[in-house]
């Protein structure tokens, strides 16, 4: 039986389930943080990952999926850091 399959199949439903829309109850601190959460657990997993797979535990398909996955999440927050960034900027050049 491939684990590793089985194991990509409940990741994909995982994360399917987080792009799914959610009730707006939530404040926006308790909704960065559980981003937060989320973005650290991507790195963590494919830090993780990346060692297993250097001592020859890990599937390479598994890596190189958690290494997208990882790269895709950086760069969700750098976009973010810069549309912060030049909101503020817009702000300081608005006249007294």
């Amino acid at each position: 039986m491939d684990i590793t399959g089985l194991n990509t199949a409940q990741k994909y439903s995982a994360a399917r389930m987080a792009t799914e829309p959610t009730a707006s109850h939530n404040a926006a601190g308790s909704a960065f943080q559980t981003v937060a959460k989320d973005f650290a657990a991507t790195l963590s997993e494919g830090e993780t990952l990346a060692k297993a797979s250097m001592i020859g535990k890990a599937d390479p398909h598994s890596l190189v999926q958690a290494l997208a996955q990882t790269e895709l999440a950086v760069e969700a927050a750098v976009t973010v850091r810069d549309r912060v960034v030049e909101a503020y900027q817009e702000i300081l050049r608005m006249p007294v």
